[in-house]
């Protein structure tokens, strides 16, 4: 890399700095010596605070998209390439895990790489391999779904848009995520997949990252003109989220919710069900509407056809094997940490809050993600009345030490709020 790219790197990155726009040769350089690790991490988090800062318009958030799909691998497909993607920050919503056998079942290719817990308790990747191994190189990707239709895989160990990769781990001790980041990190990622057609998930909520409908308006807005720009047909579903969808939170437990949706179990969690049908449906009918011959068929109506049917189950065992896990595993083989508490309720009442970020707090406390065994199972949700002694939640955790701290924690840190 030579000397003069690296002085228009930090040229641009003063020019950021004061609030001026940036041209597309300007940002690829930028993004180009971050990939190749030649820029300093001290440099990095400056354009990174500059970005958090001034914020980027839409041209610069194309050219910043543009740039990071061009300085790593792409993947490569024939056809509909269907994938969907929440901005996140819910613990215990593992709906992507039953979108995507959906999906595949209903014959398009969905080749999702997820992240591991950046915020939450659990990342999609860190549940996914408790049932079979997540980390693949872009080639062996292509290899999977033609395979079994569709993948779950970790999306860090693929260098697709590398230098994002590296600006996430400049950000992360400052904990700061800047909305136009998080725009560019997911579709930079989509563009690299050969993404044609994506459901967006957006949660809005008091304890979650987007909590006012104002900004998942705003981020929807540019994620339409970004996908516009790269050709990537998207459908955006903004809902207000006041609590978890699933029972369970950690990786052991939240693999166990959605195998239990998936083998239709009478215990499963109803709420993680019904938004993973709606996701799945909604990216269908936009699979639909460019497929010869389906174009009048609704996506709800197939989704939910895959999952009671069993085919969605079926084509997850292919997913499972296909990635070298143990196709036959059963929910019921999936047994969380074996020190455990319950915690009952002080008063009786009716359960008026739940806090998410307490709950990623106390989940972190008792090992998550690292135990994939640690977390909590919530065994009362919103608006349920309660009795003085009913057990709101189980806390557990593969170290007896761990356990206890949370227990006290929880003291000072109610997940739950009866009034």
């Amino acid at each position: 890399m030579s000397h003069a790219s690296k002085q228009l790197a930090i040229d641009a990155i003063k020019k950021k700095l004061v609030g001026k726009r940036l041209s597309y040769q300007e940002i690829f350089s930028i993004m180009d010596e971050i990939a190749n690790k030649k820029l300093s991490p001290v440099l990095t988090t400056y354009f990174a605070a500059a970005g958090f800062k001034e914020g980027f318009d839409n041209e610069e958030l194309y050219h910043l998209t543009r740039a990071m799909v061009a300085t790593g691998p792409q993947l490569s497909f024939k056809g509909i390439v269907a994938d969907k993607h929440s901005t996140g920050g819910v613990a215990g919503t593992r709906t992507t895990m039953i979108v995507v056998p959906i999906v595949a079942a209903a014959g398009f290719q969905i080749p999702k790489n997820s992240s591991r817990a950046i915020t939450s308790p659990a990342g999609t990747a860190d549940t996914m391999e408790v049932l079979a191994p997540v980390t693949f190189a872009p080639h062996e990707i292509e290899r999977l779904v033609s395979r079994a239709g569709g993948c779950i895989v970790w999306g860090g160990h693929l260098g697709l848009a590398p230098a994002d990769d590296i600006i996430i781990q400049v950000e992360a001790p400052l904990g700061f995520e800047s909305f136009d980041k998080i725009i560019v990190s997911i579709m930079a990622k989509k563009v690299a997949s050969g993404d044609t057609h994506l459901v967006l998930d957006i949660p809005v909520g008091p304890t979650l990252k987007i909590q006012h409908y104002k900004d998942a308006e705003i981020i929807a807005k540019k994620f339409t003109f970004l996908a516009e720009k790269f050709h990537i047909n998207v459908v955006i579903d903004i809902n207000e989220t006041r609590q978890n969808a699933g029972s369970g939170i950690g990786p052991v437990l939240e693999a166990r919710d959605v195998l239990q949706v998936l083998e239709q179990h009478k215990d499963r969690p109803l709420a993680l069900e019904a938004k993973a049908l709606r996701l799945a449906g909604k990216l269908l009918s936009l699979c639909f509407a460019d497929t010869r011959g389906k174009t009048s068929m609704i996506g709800e109506d197939v989704a939910r056809d895959m999952l009671m049917s069993g085919q969605a189950h079926a084509k997850m065992r292919d997913i499972i094997k296909a990635q070298g896990g143990d196709a036959n595993i059963n929910s019921k083989d999936l047994v969380p940490g074996k020190y455990r508490q319950n915690i009952s309720s002080h008063h009786g009442g009716k359960i008026n809050s739940m806090n998410n970020q307490q709950i990623a707090i106390i989940c972190k406390i008792l090992g998550c993600p690292t135990d994939k065994k640690a977390g909590m199972y919530l065994t009362r949700k919103l608006d349920e009345r309660v009795d003085k002694g009913d057990i709101l939640c189980t806390l557990y955790s593969s170290d007896s030490y761990r356990l206890q701290e949370a227990v006290e924690t929880m003291k000072n840190m109610p997940v739950y709020t009866i009034e």
